[in-house]
């Protein structure tokens, strides 16, 4: 049996993190920068964290090419406050809004937008169990917005490119944001819980354009309104302070890494493992090969004895958290970015190895 090293966490969320990001914000728990403070109890609304948001904002702002027209937030609440803060926002209850159904994150959006509004599923792959990504390209006019989803953590699926659209457009993208390059200026508004590409469970990354803000529909209480929270620059509350600060050490290392080269690594280990896939006797991919995402690879097994051994023999070559998701078996390695070339090369190379075994 191979051996690697180390672990390999090919966990969907929360995530692996560069090990550079995790070893700079070890020394910060124990002492932030010479302050003699850990950055988990510095001042919320002091001088440090201030200097921490503003970073942090200004580079997601470089990264998506963006300029001062958009807003970036840092809030909590996960994908599933956004789901409702989006609709409380710009859906009336006389409104329609437009949602792509391309897997299970956006099914639970559209019954978040349900409670606010009208809902106009625009298309919907669920029909065939979520294995391709809908067809966008009549998005109907006179809608609030449309909602979607640039990557099926679930299913498999993603978005090569955003569509076109005459409405505004909103997109969850924590799944795979920062990725590769993408045409930001599209989206109206769109947000990832950072659990993934960003940084740790507790932060979700919000961007919104400015012109956004002045088609809020409903009197809400502030914590659930989108301009309090650009008017109080993210310190509404009491943010999350150590992952938005975990965060920023992510966005460092991607623009050092450089996203077209992130992208370019992305697509190696995409394709090597996919290869493997569909060269192995013992597996198969379960999304359809055009749609097939890039960061989240779902297969599955010949049947329920080989999935339930090769669980265990991967677990045992030290590669953890590749069972897919409960409500649909299988198997799942999410590639994130910080999931190296090399990772993958030895998840592919234990599944060689299990298939000699098990012939």
């Amino acid at each position: 049996m191979i051996q690697s090293n180390k672990t390999i966490n090919f966990n969907a969320g929360p995530a692996a993190l560069p090990n550079v990001v995790l070893q700079e914000a070890s020394k910060a728990i124990l002492d932030y920068e010479g302050t003699g403070m850990s950055i988990i109890s510095i001042p919320h609304r002091g001088e440090y964290f201030d200097a921490i948001l503003e970073e942090s904002k200004r580079l997601v702002k470089e990264l998506c090419e963006l300029d001062d027209s958009y807003e970036v937030l840092w809030l909590q609440g996960g994908g599933r406050m956004q789901f409702a803060m989006i609709p409380m926002n710009f859906l009336s209850a006389d409104d329609t809004a437009g949602y792509i159904d391309s897997g299970s994150w956006s099914a639970d959006a559209i019954k978040h937008a349900l409670h606010y509004g009208k809902v106009n599923v625009i298309s919907s792959s669920k029909q065939d169990k979520y294995t391709y990504i809908p067809d966008s390209q009549h998005i109907p006019q006179g809608l609030a917005y449309v909602h979607m989803t640039s990557n099926n953590t679930i299913y498999g699926t993603q978005w090569s490119e955003l569509p076109e659209s005459n409405v505004p457009l909103i997109v969850d993208m924590s799944s795979d944001i920062f990725s590769r390059r993408r045409d930001y200026k599209k989206c109206d508004l769109f947000f990832a819980a950072a659990q993934k590409n960003v940084g740790p469970s507790g932060a979700t990354l919000v961007v919104i354009k400015k012109s956004m803000l002045k088609h809020i529909k409903r009197t809400l209480p502030p914590i659930l309104n989108y301009a309090d929270h650009v008017d109080k620059k993210s310190v509404l509350n009491t943010p999350p302070v150590f992952p938005i600060y975990v965060s920023l050490l992510t966005l460092r290392w991607i623009k050092q890494q450089g996203i077209d080269k992130i992208e370019q690594q992305n697509e190696r280990k995409a394709g090597l493992l996919y290869d493997e896939i569909e060269r192995n006797s013992l597996f198969s991919a379960t999304a359809k090969k055009e749609h097939r995402s890039q960061m989240n690879v779902c297969f599955t097994a010949v049947n329920e004895m080989v999935e339930k051994d090769f669980l265990s023999y991967a677990e045992e070559c030290g590669i953890l958290n590749i069972k897919g998701h409960r409500s649909v078996g299988g198997f799942r390695a999410s590639l994130y970015n910080a999931i190296t070339v090399e990772d993958v090369q030895y998840l592919v190379a234990v599944m060689q190895e299990f298939e000699l075994n098990n012939k």
